[in-house]
């Protein structure tokens, strides 16, 4: 007997519907931004009045309405928020406040290069989920992919800049000698946010 099959028929009855399964994506990725906000404006707050606070400022706003545009996509799509993972999501953020940084109370200048290798990677990640959108607004007049492609470039400015202020910070923190005049933090870093 044969044991061809078409790809159709390796399909199980019980696999989700692929709507079901975007539906998952885009909530795991709205927990995500609400994440990665909550994370940036922080680390706005922490460096307001340093040579990165107004970088840092420009990301938190351009990265909230990243996640307003989520937002609205979802709707577009008919893709109800599942609230129970954003509010994880946030606990995880929180949480990732405790960890090994060389000091048990006070800010470690780790912490800089550990949360922005975060919002790095977190960036990163978005890119990802504005280029899986674009296949989507490929098929599905609901999704504007002119908008996509635009929140996509700008992700790619956003990591050009975290990685910027990432450098800067590592060679603060690690190699403060070749930084001659640096100050506290990623006070070395005054790279301008361009709007997109």
């Amino acid at each position: 007997m044969s044991t061809h099959r078409h790809g159709s028929e390796f399909r199980s009855a019980a696999a989700p519907h692929p709507r079901r399964l975007l539906a998952i994506y885009l909530n795991d990725h709205l927990a995500g931004a609400s994440s990665g906000v909550a994370l940036i404006r922080r680390m706005a707050r922490t460096h307001r009045g340093r040579a990165a606070g107004p970088a840092l400022a420009e990301l938190a706003g351009q990265i909230a309405a990243d996640r307003e545009s989520l937002r609205e996509f979802m709707t577009a799509l008919d893709v109800p928020a599942q609230w129970p993972r954003v509010v994880v999501g946030r606990l995880a953020e929180k949480t990732g406040r405790i960890k090994l940084n060389g000091r048990l109370v006070r800010r470690s200048p780790l912490s800089d290069v550990l949360e922005l290798e975060v919002m790095r990677l977190g960036v990163e990640g978005k890119a990802s989920l504005w280029r899986s959108l674009r296949t989507v607004a490929d098929t599905d007049p609901r999704l504007d992919g002119a908008a996509v492609d635009r929140l996509l470039a700008r992700a790619r400015r956003q990591a050009d800049v975290l990685e910027e202020l990432r450098v800067r910070a590592a060679r603060q923190t690690f190699a403060p000698d070749a930084a001659p005049g640096a100050g506290t933090g990623t006070a070395g870093a005054g790279t301008a946010v361009t709007h997109g």
